[in-house]
């Protein structure tokens, strides 16, 4: 059964924003989570919009992972691809999580090339003393699997291919 939990994400430097989603899914390995209305500005990459202001998202958290994975859609349940947060992992308490962005971004689109985002902001983060040199290795080392796995065509993992909004909202109204 689905429940509402909350999920504080800091951005160092830049506070904390938290999110209100629901549990679809609680596994050890993996959890589901479903924003069903996403607050922001529409997001553009390459001048093409990947996610609209009230549109839904799939999010997956892995347990100790230095990465999530959302799934993006625009308004109209159009879904325009993967995007991965490098990130410290997630800490879970009862219904309270914390995570903490670590600036680099993957997009992958649905047809097209990957993308590195934000890289500008890591190295910022790295100019002003954010991150600390473990931090910075974990960060390059996450970004090396991650393109192996890309170039092999196993990023993103299956489940982050399996479930869509269609079994979101299923798994929703169970």
């Amino acid at each position: 059964m689905p429940k509402l939990i909350t999920f504080a994400y800091e951005r160092p430097g830049k506070g904390s924003t938290v999110y209100d989603e629901w549990l679809l899914l609680d596994r050890p390995d993996v959890k589901v989570l479903l924003q069903e209305s996403y607050a922001g500005p529409d997001v553009t990459v390459r001048g093409a919009t990947i996610l609209e202001h009230g549109a839904q998202i799939i999010w997956f958290v892995f347990a100790d992972a230095w990465h999530d994975i959302g799934r993006f859609y625009l308004s109209d349940d159009s879904f325009t691809g993967w995007y991965t947060n490098l990130c410290k992992p997630v800490r879970f308490d009862r219904d309270v999580w914390n995570g903490s962005d670590l600036f680099l971004d993957l997009w992958q689109p649905v047809t097209g090339d990957h993308v590195w985002l934000d890289e500008d902001e890591l190295h910022l983060a790295v100019q002003s003393g954010l991150l600390d040199a473990a931090t910075r290795k974990r960060i390059h080392n996450e970004r090396s699997l991650i393109d192996l796995l890309a170039e092999r065509g196993e990023w993103p993992p299956p489940i982050a291919r399996d479930i869509d909004l269609t079994q979101a909202r299923a798994l929703l109204n169970a």
